[in-house]
């Protein structure tokens, strides 16, 4: 076996005679535990938080959303409808129409956005999973958010009632005006089929109608739209569908995934996560340094030992060695039992929630071998410095006084 290795194991095994420095060790060991748990259940807590935030807006967008390059609108033609559809890893695709119009119902006005949507959007997005209440109908009916619904004073099916739609007029550019008498906007009624409930901003932000209605109402033709939304198959590649839908386009779109049209999201949770994890690494070096004086006692502790190695015949590096190895240990070892400490809590808040945010929402934790890499990786690193400082107390002035 190798000698540095065995004496290592060898003392850190055995008890000195001094209680004080047994007590060091203890405490040593347990603050490198606790570091290491905490580092590990805040990075699973901030990967709880991240899926449970991205929930929200992954129940809304698509995998892939074409939009234009310049301008509000492109149109798509039945030959680029059919060169997608062919597409290897598209599973189904929806048009969509959007424009920011005035609705008003029992004198109550809101400014939102009209999104019309095809029969095929149900099956690029889980809508039925984000209804609240009714259903969704859009065949002469539409569907709005909870917190239109709230400002509005909604009903659903309301036929006594409808809400109006205003959208203002394009001006011509032929006659340079609208005409005399002519309204400077178009108006609609349409009746609430269901109501969606995601999160507060959707919420206030779109009523969903037909893609034919928005269309007659913005005056636009059939072929005329403002976003494609796809579903891919599972294992698709997404970049090269990117690069192929562009193509077809005529380079006239911007593709975008989940990340791209999140981005200030993704950013902000990355960032947050970064700072946590800084700030507990902070806290773990400061621990780390426990594991330094810890060494150093030891060292001290065994210097008439290490006299004796060193007449045996093992050089100052090798002594230095058995102490490198007995650090390096004890913080790998703190760190395995952390992380397995910290697991046992995850899991059963994962299970049982007994951490809660309100009486019907658990905090969210999330495991992910990924944060289990980093604290160890970090763990590691710190830990071998940390040994590597403490044994550079082992020379030859320390030998020759023992």
């Amino acid at each position: 076996m190798y000698v540095p290795f065995y004496i290592a194991k060898r003392y850190l095994l055995a008890k000195s005679s001094q209680n004080a420095v047994n007590l060091i060790n203890y405490m040593t060991f347990f603050v490198v535990v606790i570091g290491a748990a905490a580092l590990f259940i805040v990075l699973s807590g901030f990967s709880g938080l991240k899926e449970f935030s991205l929930s929200f807006s992954n129940s809304f967008d698509p995998a892939l959303k074409v939009l234009p390059k310049s301008g509000k609108y492109f149109e798509l033609t039945s030959a680029q409808e059919n060169a997608i559809e062919s597409l290897k890893g598209v599973a189904f695709y929806a048009k969509e129409i959007e424009e920011k119009v005035y609705l008003s119902h029992r004198e109550k006005s809101q400014i939102a956005y009209l999104k019309g949507v095809d029969q095929n959007y149900r099956k690029v997005i889980a809508v039925d999973s984000v209804i609240y209440a009714g259903n969704w109908n859009l065949t002469g009916e539409s569907v709005v958010g909870i917190g239109l619904a709230n400002t509005l004073s909604l009903s659903i099916q309301d036929y006594y009632s409808p809400l109006k739609i205003l959208i203002p007029r394009p001006l011509k550019k032929k006659s340079g005006g609208m005409g005399f008498g002519s309204k400077p906007y178009t108006e609609a009624n349409t009746t609430i089929s269901g109501v969606y409930a995601i999160e507060a901003e959707i919420d206030e932000k779109y009523l969903f109608t037909s893609l034919d209605f928005a269309q007659q109402l913005l005056e636009k033709n059939p072929r005329e739209i403002s976003a494609l939304n796809l579903k891919l198959t599972a294992g698709a590649n997404e970049d090269l569908i990117a690069l192929q839908l562009s193509q077809i386009l005529l380079e006239k779109v911007v593709v975008k995934n989940r990340a791209q049209l999140n981005s200030g999201l993704y950013k902000m949770l990355n960032t947050e996560n970064i700072a946590t994890y800084l700030i507990f690494t902070l806290v773990l070096i400061v621990a780390l340094f426990n594991l330094v004086g810890a060494l150093i006692m030891m060292i001290l502790d065994k210097k008439g030992n290490s006299k004796t190695l060193f007449h045996m015949g093992l050089s100052i590096r090798e002594i230095r060695r058995i102490y490198f190895l007995q650090g390096v240990v004890v913080s790998l070892l703190g760190g395995l039992i952390g992380i397995g400490v910290a697991s046992l809590l995850i899991g059963s808040q994962m299970v049982f929630g007994w951490l809660r945010i309100s009486a019907s929402l658990a905090y969210p934790v999330s495991f992910e071998w990924f944060n289990v890499g980093v604290v160890l990786g970090t763990i590691s690193v710190l830990g071998v410095l940390a040994s590597w400082v403490a044994s550079l107390r082992v020379n030859e002035k320390l030998i020759k006084t023992a």
